[in-house]
């Protein structure tokens, strides 16, 4: 059985990112956390079914008799608790960046093949299967014997749950020109805008540039300079600076808004 296994993914703009692999006992950890909070809310709406089903004898004016209105009552609730069980984790996996309050806990999160952020289809995908890797642990088997760790949801979803590595410490130079322009981004543009995938992506650039031939060095730096651009809502980079200093200033405008 292997835990934290690297995995590497390339990403439309050609940046190929180093991913660490949750590993069987954090996921574990992560769906007993989840199911918990489950569980307690399924016993809340439980009990609210069986206070309003035990509260209709007397009514008679809706014209049903009471025990049609008991029925009722237990087919709402038997629809809240699934509904409950699925929309749980499609929800937040889906609009908390492939988190759950379980994976949030345990540090790892859901992130599609290709290292982008998981969305609503792949959230629904791995929730609908989920019941089945539950079956007899059948989840469990996938997970540990395929190479990168995918329960049935995962495959079919195209999705890997991986170590939520924000910020690692860098591991090459920043210039103090950089280190200038992070003050100014900070207040002009909107760096809460960048994902955790977004940054990974910076990141690894930087890490790898040296390694690059510099005139591939100079085009890729300024393709995903336009694009984080775009996604801090900046129309330019600040005059006087290149874009391989305003990947560097992103990176540290971003920590400080991350650090953890």
């Amino acid at each position: 059985m292997r835990f934290f296994n690297q995995i590497n993914l390339q990403t439309p703009e050609s940046v190929e990112l180093e991913f660490t692999l949750a590993g069987i006992g954090n996921r574990a950890l992560a769906l007993i956390v989840d199911y918990i909070i489950i569980v307690l809310a399924a016993i809340f709406v439980w009990i609210i079914g069986a206070f309003l089903a035990f509260q209709i004898s007397p009514i008679s004016s809706l014209g049903f008799p009471p025990n049609k209105l008991a029925q009722w009552i237990w087919a709402i609730q038997s629809m809240t608790i699934f509904a409950i069980y699925t929309g749980y984790f499609v929800f937040l996996e889906t609009f908390w960046r492939g988190q759950t309050l379980g994976k949030k806990w345990t540090k790892i999160r859901v992130v599609r093949d290709n290292g982008k952020p998981e969305r609503l289809p792949q959230a629904i995908l791995r929730s609908l299967l989920r019941p089945v890797d539950d079956i007899f642990f059948v989840g469990v088997f996938f997970i540990i014997f395929s190479q990168k760790e995918k329960r049935i949801g995962d495959l079919v979803a195209g999705t890997i749950v991986v170590q939520d590595e924000h910020t690692s410490n860098a591991n090459f130079d920043i210039s103090p020109e950089a280190q200038d322009l992070a003050l100014q981004l900070r207040i002009e543009a909107e760096i809460a805008n960048l994902l955790p995938e977004d940054f990974a992506t910076i990141r690894d650039f930087l890490q790898r540039r040296k390694n690059i031939m510099l005139e591939y060095q100079h085009q890729l730096s300024r393709k995903l300079a336009q694009q984080v651009k775009e996604i801090i809502l900046l129309e330019d980079v600040p005059e006087g600076y290149s874009n391989s200093q305003f990947l560097e200033a992103t990176y540290l405008a971003y920590q400080d808004n991350n650090p953890y």
